[in-house]
């Protein structure tokens, strides 16, 4: 049976589907990291520090209203696994220094493909034959992806 909330009976699923807030916007996961700053801020962070790194191919894709997880996807490129690692921790380092909390890693041993989660920014970093492989800029495709040149 489901529960009871009020004199509503809701079953579990509806129980664990995010609530609409009163700007129509569900509301924001409490396991996300919470952005601190606003996206357009954070991602122009992200994009100077690959930038000022030497990142290769750097696009930012905007995915607002197409996905709940993030607003903005950042992907670049590093010539080497040490790059992309050195990469990750600029990024990281200069999100904190702007004021974004919780700003997490993933992928850092290898540092083959590093995520690095900011809310509602998500970058990811590759090397060149492991960002070719996995093709991620194909499935984001039909949103506005802004290329830079390299």
């Amino acid at each position: 049976m489901g529960v009871t909330e009020g004199n509503l009976q809701l079953s579990p699923e509806m129980k664990s589907t995010p609530v609409a807030t009163d700007a129509g916007q569900p509301e924001r996961d409490p396991n996300r990291p919470a952005p601190g700053i606003d996206v357009e801020a954070a991602t122009h962070v992200v994009l100077t520090s690959l930038e000022d790194d030497k990142a290769e191919e750097i696009i930012s894709i905007d995915i607002r209203g197409r996905s709940s997880f993030a607003d903005m996807l950042v992907i670049a490129s590093g010539r080497s696994a040490r790059h992309v690692g050195a990469l990750a921790e600029h990024v990281q380092q200069k999100l904190k220094e702007a004021g974004v909390k919780d700003v997490r890693v993933e992928g850092m041993p290898q540092a083959d493909w590093v995520l690095v989660d900011a809310g509602d920014v998500v970058i990811h970093l590759f090397r060149p034959e492991v960002r070719a492989f996995y093709n991620i800029e194909k499935i984001w495709s039909g949103s506005h992806t802004t290329a830079l040149p390299s």
